[in-house]
């Protein structure tokens, strides 16, 4: 049994006695698979007004290059993989179980510990999301503390959440940014500051998560958090988002890490796994993947 599977058992004692959320679903890295997608982009949908917009060229064909998910016509197995995540986190934030979820449309995206993966992982959700033909994405970059977001899509960093919480941008639209994908926006981390907990704490903060929960009924927020374990914005982003997807790396990330992360969340919450750099056997016997699995 691998460091997943018994944090999986024991998360799962520890909530018996609740509803099953989510079901196991396995998949794996490999080449590309020679198929003609049946994802594309969705209609454009009209961004809100500002007057402070910054449009983001993103370099798909480089992230593809680098392993992230495919926005062509051409079939990725990436892509497979994060279909199947993703159908486990829309059944929450927008099946039958979205009415026992507070803002189960807004998905928090972190690890126990630093350099497992978590923006990958929400840059790559993102962008299958996004591939929905009836679903818009924000991907929030909320770790102000680190922020990796652009840096990772080869953008410039530019003003962002920590401008809109110290009251430099009057409207959140001033700091969300539009994408060459029509589905996709972009909320940077912006400037650093100090005072960055109490800033994430504000009820301008609680106001604005509010706001992208409600406002549009088709709109996915994926927030990439810092890490769990010794942050303490973290544990506050937990208290308003109604999912969270954990990223653990395979053969390096400590159950004990594991566990003491999960007990950060709010206990209300959908909670899920994402295993990055699963050594799993592929048809041609190797290959790196990821394991999907809801705890709660």
């Amino acid at each position: 049994m691998n460091s997943i599977e018994k944090a999986l058992q024991k998360k799962n004692q520890q909530v018996s006695e609740q509803p099953q959320k989510e079901s196991s679903v396995t998949a794996n890295n490999a080449n590309d698979l020679k198929e003609s997608s049946v994802e594309s982009p969705s209609v454009v949908v009209p961004p809100p007004p500002s007057g402070n917009k910054v449009n983001i060229e993103i370099d798909f064909q480089s992230l593809e290059a680098k392993g992230f998910v495919s926005t062509n016509s051409q079939r990725q197995l990436i892509n497979e993989e994060y279909r199947a995540i993703k159908r486990k986190l829309l059944d929450n934030a927008f099946g039958p179980l979205s009415k026992s979820l507070k803002n189960g449309n807004i998905i928090m995206v972190s690890s126990s510990r630093p350099g497992e993966g978590k923006t990958f992982t929400a840059i790559n959700l993102a962008l299958s999301i996004a591939l929905e033909q009836d679903k818009t994405v924000l991907l929030v970059d909320a770790d102000v503390l680190k922020p990796n977001v652009m840096r990772t899509l080869e953008q410039k960093n530019t003003v962002g959440l920590m401008e809109y919480l110290l009251g430099e941008k009057d409207n959140i639209s001033d700091v969300m940014c539009t994408t060459n994908l029509d589905n996709l926006r972009i909320i940077p981390a912006g400037k650093s500051h100090h005072l960055s907990t109490e800033l994430l704490a504000s009820e301008k903060m609680q106001e604005a998560m509010q706001e992208f929960a409600t406002r549009y009924p088709d709109r996915v927020v994926i927030v990439d958090t810092p890490p769990l374990l010794g942050i303490n914005e973290t544990a506050i982003l937990a208290n308003l988002a109604g999912q969270a997807l954990v990223v653990v790396e395979e053969s390096k990330t400590k159950l004990a890490d594991v566990s003491k992360a999960v007990e950060q969340l709010n206990p209300e919450m959908a909670i899920g796994f994402v295993v990055n750099k699963s050594e799993k056997a592929n048809s041609d016997g190797a290959g790196y993947g990821y394991y999907y699995a809801g705890a709660n």
